[in-house]
């Protein structure tokens, strides 16, 4: 790919390498933390703009710099819009229309997400990379910008939250959880 000028894009091998490789997962990765497809696919393009235009900067991992990027444009996005729990209403099922296709897999993962947006961002994040990521808690820590004791206890109360929500969500009618 070149610029208008002419120039070749920097590591766009490299990137093209990347996405072919772990794309599916840094776009599901996007997809949990931005709260939809639509949302995570922009979040994902708004990261490798960035990793395109700092190219020359970037020491060492692409894909840790993109996923570091995902984490710090989804934190600033809910920023941006305040009360990020407002935007919950737009993901129910009632008014999406949203019918699961009945198989277990996909159900089960729906009430997943609809359970990690309601996390706190910091706790979400946490859980997201240490748990949907499969990433160390150091390797957590270094993405979030902060001490693996601060990982640790977001992802136990995330986690704590996520068991919460879980039964007062799902649980049957007229019964208490």
């Amino acid at each position: 790919m070149a610029h208008d000028d002419g120039r070749r894009v920097p590591g766009r091998a490299e990137v093209e390498r990347l996405l072919a490789e772990r794309g599916e997962r840094l776009l599901r990765t996007a997809i949990v933390l931005a709260g939809s497809r639509d949302a995570g696919e922009d979040l994902l393009q708004a990261a490798l703009e960035r990793l395109f235009k700092n190219w020359r900067k970037i020491r060492g991992d692409p894909e840790g710099y993109l996923r570091v990027t995902l984490a710090h444009l989804a934190a600033d996005g809910w920023r941006r819009r305040g009360r990020w729990r407002n935007r919950l209403g737009l993901l129910r099922a009632e008014e999406t229309g949203y019918l699961p296709d009945g198989t277990g897999e996909v159900d089960l993962r729906d009430q997943l997400v609809r359970l990690l947006i309601q996390l706190p961002p910091r706790q979400r994040t946490a859980v997201v990379l240490r748990y949907w990521e499969d990433l160390s808690e150091a390797e957590t820590a270094k993405l979030m910008g902060c001490s693996v004791g601060a990982v640790k206890s977001a992802a136990s109360r995330g986690l704590h939250r996520l068991r919460e929500l879980s039964q007062i969500d799902y649980a049957p009618e007229g019964t208490q959880a």
